[in-house]
């Protein structure tokens, strides 16, 4: 129906996350009919960040300088490093602003059942990045999942014999959430996780 080069450009693109074939082949319509606006600059910033963009050696971050940004600014905390699963989630806890520290990507999570274990993450790293540094906290920024807990926990017990201060992000209730619409998950984890007003 189409020509091999359309096709090609379609199954690069329903391999994005949330592209389907369908929408795969939209977007891949889309950009076509903009080759000046759209397709032309799209193809030279693709190139330009293969080209420019690699992983942090520090904490494994994407940016075009190693170590990378957070990791030069010398004013941010130094006593607390955050751990999360990708540096999508390094990014999210970025654009809050709410966290002024230091992070650590471990490039996914443990996985038993799929053959992920601790040689296949960047956890060992950890140890380096906190050697003598006794009031240093370590936030555990996995998601709630069985996967995000397992490894929180075998970061945790990595840890323990540190003698650092190791917290986790709370989980229960979203603000704006209603009671109503939350999951039985969601409304024990709040529930055990209250605290004082």
């Amino acid at each position: 129906m189409v020509g091999p080069e359309i096709e090609q450009l379609i199954a690069y693109l329903s391999k994005l996350p949330g592209l389907g074939p369908r929408s795969a082949r939209r977007a891949a319509l889309y950009i076509l009919k903009r080759r000046d606006t759209l397709l032309l600059p799209l193809s030279n910033a693709l190139n330009n960040a293969e080209k420019a963009i690699g992983e942090c050696e520090v904490c494994g971050n994407l940016d075009s300088t190693s170590p990378c940004t957070i990791c030069s600014d010398e004013k941010r905390d130094h006593n607390t490093l955050c751990i999360v699963e990708e540096v999508v989630d390094l990014w999210a806890i970025e654009r809050s602003g709410a966290f002024k520290g230091y992070y650590h990507v471990l490039g996914g999570l443990l996985s038993p059942l799929d053959g992920i274990g601790p040689e296949d993450l960047n956890i060992s790293s950890i140890i380096d990045r906190i050697r003598g540094n006794k009031k240093i906290e370590i936030i555990l920024a996995m998601s709630a999942t069985v996967d995000g807990q397992t490894t929180a926990h075998y970061v945790a017990d990595m840890l323990a014999d540190h003698m650092v201060n190791i917290t986790r992000l709370a989980h229960g209730v979203p603000v704006g959430g209603e009671l109503d619409y939350l999951d039985d998950g969601t409304l024990t984890a709040a529930l055990n996780s209250r605290r004082e007003i």
